[in-house]
């Protein structure tokens, strides 16, 4: 089928979405550790309680990815997965601010995470499905753009609603913060109508020959001819989507320790507080700001990456940005001014930009446009297996090799970017310019 080529409205009208399913995301990355530690979980437990995100991620995503791919009806083949995570992401970002007990936080964060990726990877494949190759590049890099404007808004939130409309917690009797409370109640809002608008604006293309499309959905049904289907699948994957994978695993480490630790580093190195002091409430607020700031600069660099991917190959675009990310990372553990903390999560914003864009652009040339939804899918195993090992090792290096410093965690991180900067360089160059039938399997 020859896709038409889409305006720059359409483009924004099927990636829309993606600024709710951010919000949402960026709420939970600059606020969960706190909610933990307000909770009562000590530093060293903080990673244990967020294995929950990856571990989901590694279940639910070639679930739905296989699925979606077999998908037909009213609503189109994505869009059913669209709305049911949406409504489940809403209604787990309502109950989250009334946890009052760690176990109750832990889970819903299980929850809340497997819903966002309901939602979250049927919207990569949207990409694939509805934009020609030559538009790909920049329908995700419309995505980064609005994944960015998302977590800005979100990550400076509670900051903003306590130093702009002077919300505080006077009379409260929770042990969460009213602001944070008041985020996740605005984030569940926002979600739901942004997934709402891109069902709304955009129209999916049917398959080909749909009784071929049925013929095959009949013959790989039932839950072992699927699993079967997803495993051949896993070990066949194209030599440059192996590659690929490389980059992922240290990138996504890279991030998973900046996600865990740097909030309570800031909160406890910097401003010097304890979980329920001022000090430490300040701090977990600025470390939501800084977070902001990559956001925002991720943001920005949207609107850059979309001329830059005119001139420059996703191949060397993806490499020089991590290995900013990674020097900003490095950054971040050599200053004591959390002033200069923004500029560190600047260099952040620049890897994040590329980060959400590039590898999926890379992937997409890399893969059969029949299989999009489920190679989407597989690839977050790359995702997500790296924060499964962090989340599990992180704890123990903290107490045994890093000194319970959250800030030499947040130096690990660095460290790992930059290597992922470095292995883009042996990603075979056929990502850059040729489609799925020219890569090598």
């Amino acid at each position: 089928m020859i896709k038409p080529r889409l305006s720059p409205l359409q483009i924004w009208n099927m990636s829309f979405g993606f600024f709710g399913i951010q919000f949402g995301w960026g709420l939970q990355m600059a606020n969960m550790s706190a909610i933990f530690e307000y909770l009562g979980a000590r530093q060293e437990q903080i990673a244990w309680l967020w294995i929950a995100a990856p571990l989901t991620g590694l279940i639910v995503q070639p679930i739905v990815g296989y699925s979606s791919d077999r998908t037909w009806g009213r609503l189109g083949r994505r869009r059913p997965y669209f709305l049911v995570g949406a409504v489940l992401s809403t209604l787990a970002l309502i109950a989250m601010p009334h946890a009052s007990l760690v176990w109750m936080a832990a889970g819903l964060l299980w929850i809340l995470d497997a819903s966002i990726n309901i939602t979250m990877e049927p919207f990569r494949a949207f990409v694939g499905d509805m934009l020609p190759q030559d538009q790909r590049k920049s329908g995700f890099a419309m995505q980064s753009l609005l994944i960015g404007l998302g977590a800005v808004l979100s990550s400076a939130l509670p900051y903003a609603l306590t130093n702009w409309l002077g919300v505080t917690d006077a009379g409260a009797q929770s042990a969460i913060p009213r602001t944070v409370q008041l985020s996740f109640y605005i984030g569940s809002a926002v979600f739901l109508a942004a997934v709402l608008y891109t069902v709304m604006t955009t129209q999916e293309y049917p398959p080909e020959d749909l009784a071929e499309f049925r013929r095959l959905k009949a013959a790989s049904t039932g839950v072992s001819r699927g699993f079967s289907e997803i495993l051949r699948g896993i070990t066949s994957m194209p030599k440059a989507m192996r590659q690929l994978a490389v980059v992922q695993f240290f990138t996504w480490f890279a991030m998973f320790c900046m996600w865990i630790y740097f909030v309570p580093a800031v909160a406890t190195k910097i401003f010097g507080g304890l979980p329920g002091s001022p000090e430490y409430q300040r701090g977990n607020e600025w470390g939501g700001v800084c977070f902001s700031m990559y956001n925002g600069t991720a943001f920005v660099f949207a609107f850059i990456l979309l001329g830059l991917v005119r001139r420059f190959s996703p191949r060397s675009i993806h490499r020089l940005s991590l290995i900013a990310g990674g020097a900003g990372l490095v950054l971040a553990v050599l200053v004591r001014d959390h002033y200069i903390l923004l500029f560190s999560m600047l260099l952040v914003g620049i890897a994040w930009a590329s980060i959400l864009s590039m590898p999926y652009a890379m992937l997409s040339n890399a893969i059969p446009a029949d299989k999009m939804g489920f190679y989407m899918g597989v690839f977050n195993f790359f995702i997500v297996l790296p924060q499964i090992l962090a989340s599990a090792g992180l704890g123990l290096l903290m107490t045994h090799f890093l000194g319970g410093n959250p800030l030499n965690a947040v130096l690990l991180g660095g460290c790992s970017m930059i290597i992922a900067g470095f292995c883009v360089g042996f990603v075979s160059r056929n990502v850059d310019d040729f489609g799925p039938s020219g890569v090598e399997a």
